[in-house]
């Protein structure tokens, strides 16, 4: 008799279990599966026909300087479309050449230059070119714009609010996208989510492929961390449905479907669909934390040595220091190289994250109390992002501060979305 209730207990078990994995299971691979089997990017083909026109053009006029910034555009699509760091530092000493030949004078060139090292985290050399096309002061507001993502990238967010009161009008796609970034800095996700539905309303009227795709993409970064998986999904799709080779939308889903429906297998299928031709070092860290889920420590090695072949190349600069400082912090043979890494990301961009990669590694190395002062002074209440918060609770439990720990523990658990499986299993155990 016990026997059969131990069987009839299992049974349920099973039941509920396999209904919970049902009501988690919100995409279907025939809503994307079309989006993985694409054999022709036709925007990357135009991209380099362009590329192609421009470089003939200015072959036979080396004179004309404006040839150089269409080569740049060009090739800074092809690094948008494939993620090929060379294209990017192609477009960056063409629009050097640029401006050099129109001897810094054209807001044009220096915004695109501007938005290059953008691209590169080099943002106190960008900050310095919309310097120099402030005084200018031709198009103005369209370079208060970039001073406001800049500022906001260093850390120095008095400058940044100021630079967004500068062009309040809540009828503007700009204003509305850069006032839902504040917001989201700010730790107002509702806020946030607003005024991105405001400025998705404007896009959906302009009717402009681009702008919708891209508001449909950090829409769908927004349901995510809000937890509404189901529209997040459904943005991610919306953005496929304008560029059927839209990486970002298609990692977006392979997310959803490792943290939330937690099947793995599915994921890497989707990323191996992604990376035969789009590829960016952070595609091998990915891949090795799923695989380090599945418990597949050969995929796991295999990934993480590919991410360290493809950062060895110089051209990716300071690109991945964060992503280096979080490795090399967690291995005690690398804690003077995660230092060194953390203190120049600080010096960079002196941010909340910057700073918690530093405490992180103190912690990581012993000095507990090190990294509490740190956590105190320039992360405490002043970022809202998981990870760092995960940091801090270890930090705390470390010093002692249990009660600390509780609270940012149950702050965490409604977080687990967009810390993934590994890190929520490592907070159930605070």
């Amino acid at each position: 008799m016990k026997t059969i209730n131990q069987l009839a207990f299992v049974l349920l078990l099973l039941i509920i279990v396999s209904c919970n994995n049902k009501s988690k299971k919100i995409t279907d691979t025939n809503d994307y599966n079309i989006y993985l089997e694409i054999t022709e990017n036709e925007m990357l083909q135009l991209a380099k026909e362009d590329l192609k026109f421009w470089e003939e053009k200015h072959e036979k006029e080396p004179n004309q300087f404006p040839y150089l910034s269409k080569i740049a555009a060009s090739q800074s699509q092809i690094f948008t479309k494939t993620g090929n760091i060379e294209a990017l530092i192609k477009a960056e000493k063409n629009l050097i050449a640029a401006n050099e030949l129109s001897h810094y004078k054209k807001v044009g060139y220096l915004r695109a230059l501007a938005r290059n090292y953008i691209s590169q985290h080099r943002f106190k050399e960008s900050l310095e070119l919309l310097q120099k096309a402030e005084v200018i002061g031709e198009g103005l507001e369209s370079t208060q714009k970039m001073l406001f993502d800049v500022y906001l990238e260093l850390g120095n967010y008095k400058l940044a609010k100021s630079y967004l009161n500068a062009f309040i009008n809540t009828t503007d796609f700009d204003y509305l996208i850069r006032l839902s970034k504040w917001s989201d800095h700010r730790g107002n996700l509702e806020a946030a989510i607003k005024y991105m539905e405001q400025a998705k309303v404007i896009a959906e009227a302009s009717n402009i492929s681009s702008t919708k795709q891209w508001v449909y993409a950090n829409l769908a970064d927004y349901y995510g961390h809000a937890g509404e998986i189901k529209a997040s999904y459904s943005h991610y799709l919306k953005a496929l449905e304008l560029d059927a080779e839209d990486a970002y939308a298609k990692k977006g889903i392979a997310w959803i479907v490792y943290s939330y429906e937690e099947n793995p297998d599915e994921a890497l299928r989707i990323l191996n669909s992604i990376t035969k031709t789009y590829n960016t070092p952070d595609y091998h860290l990915l891949k090795a934390e799923i695989a380090e889920y599945k418990g597949d420590s050969n995929l796991k090695d295999t990934e993480l040595k590919l991410y360290k072949a493809a950062i060895n190349n110089d051209m990716y600069g300071v690109m991945y220091n964060k992503h280096n400082t979080l490795i090399y912090a967690e291995d005690s043979k690398h804690t003077v190289k995660a230092l060194k890494l953390a203190n120049t990301e600080i010096d960079n961009r002196p941010t909340p994250q910057s700073y918690d990669l530093l405490a992180w590694t103190y912690y990581n190395q012993g000095d507990i109390e090190d990294a509490l002062e740190i956590m105190e002074n320039h992360v405490v209440g002043k970022t809202f992002e998981p990870e760092a918060m995960f940091h801090l609770a270890h930090i705390y439990k470390a010093n002692g501060k249990l009660n600390e720990v509780k609270e940012l523990k149950e702050e965490l658990l409604q977080s687990t979305f967009e810390l993934g499986p590994i890190t929520t299993q490592k907070v159930q155990k605070l």
